[in-house]
């Protein structure tokens, strides 16, 4: 490197400034690898990936002109090297990530989604816990989002919540998240089938039996229960916010009875008697009472259907019924 230095004219190496200087140094240095370049082996380069725009683009113009990446603006509000494209495109747009970006477990070719993206994709909802905001910030989000997908197709509703308390009682939930969710459903043009799993607990009981009629169904060991909203905890509240909270607690059961009436097709009265303590209800008691159409069996509708009545069972062994037992 000191032999190239050595070509380099006296007069250019006493410059009037320093910049001048700094330039035809930088021009001397490159054209003595561009000497020693074309005398020897070329530079090793590191390997490049082909399908990278940014670094093939880099790579050429490091092969072709390297000046042009020590000369490099000072102050500048562009990101470096992001000038010696015409054009860039960095990134794809969303609607061409969605189109583009496919899972396929028999042959991945990217890292599989998280499970909640798997059942969305096939038009599930999954309510798997209690109503927290951070919950029906996702339903209602999921919800949007199948309907802007296809806005005529059916979307599938899991519940297995305990609603807006823990299953000890507790409130954990303000009443208006379930509200919102149930607004929401009501909100859209497809049909909302709804299942329920486990348990359905007060405003997650509403949530089953505002599905669709005739798509209201539940597993065969789950269970249903309505009940009155709680008042959350107030042992620091002063007297008069905690009256203020009551009032909204009646407020919320006089809307949660309206709503169970209309979607259950029973009176109001009949719904205020049955919440005066927790009403529980397996899928047989539910569907008796409004809040599903059917019960989810494999196979088991059929063999239940031929099962003759217990008189019929009766009649057939010779058994004859006596009053007054």
């Amino acid at each position: 490197m000191s032999a190239c230095f050595l070509q380099v004219p006296v007069a250019a190496s006493i410059p009037s400034t320093s910049h001048s200087l700094k330039n035809r140094n930088l021009r001397s240095v490159c054209s003595c690898i561009g000497s020693r370049s074309s005398s020897s082996a070329k530079i090793p380069m590191p390997p490049v990936n082909p399908n990278d725009p940014f670094l093939s683009k880099l790579a050429s113009v490091a092969a072709t002109s390297p000046e042009t990446l020590f000369n490099r603006p000072v102050n500048s509000d562009t990101p470096p090297y992001l000038d010696i494209f015409d054009s860039p495109t960095l990134m794809a747009s969303p609607a061409q990530v969605e189109r583009s970006v496919q899972y396929n477990e028999h042959n991945p070719t990217s890292p599989p989604p998280d499970l909640p993206s798997l059942l969305l994709h096939g038009r599930i909802v999954y309510i798997g816990m209690p109503l927290v905001p951070a919950v029906t910030e996702l339903v209602i989000a999921e919800l949007m989002y199948l309907q802007w997908m296809d806005p005529k197709a059916p979307v599938y509703m899991y519940v297995n919540s305990t609603g807006t308390t823990r299953d000890d009682g507790e409130s954990v939930g303000m009443e208006a998240e379930g509200f919102a969710i149930y607004d929401a459903m009501m909100q859209l043009k497809n049909e909302v089938h709804t299942v329920g799993v486990g348990a359905a607990i007060g405003h997650a009981c509403l949530l089953l039996s505002a599905g669709s009629k005739g798509n209201r169904s539940m597993m065969p060991h789950s269970k249903a229960m309505i009940q009155q909203p709680r008042v959350p905890s107030s042992g620091l509240m002063p007297a008069s916010d905690v009256l203020i909270r009551a009032k909204e607690a009646v407020t919320n059961r006089d809307t949660l009875i309206k709503l169970l009436a209309k979607h259950t097709e029973n009176s109001e009265e009949i719904i205020r008697t049955a919440m005066r303590r927790p009403f529980y209800m397996d899928g047989t008691r539910a569907k008796e009472f409004g809040v599903i159409d059917k019960i989810l069996w494999r196979g088991q509708e059929s063999i239940i259907a031929d099962v003759g009545a217990p008189e019929e069972w009766d009649k057939k062994a010779g058994i004859k019924s006596v009053d007054g037992f």
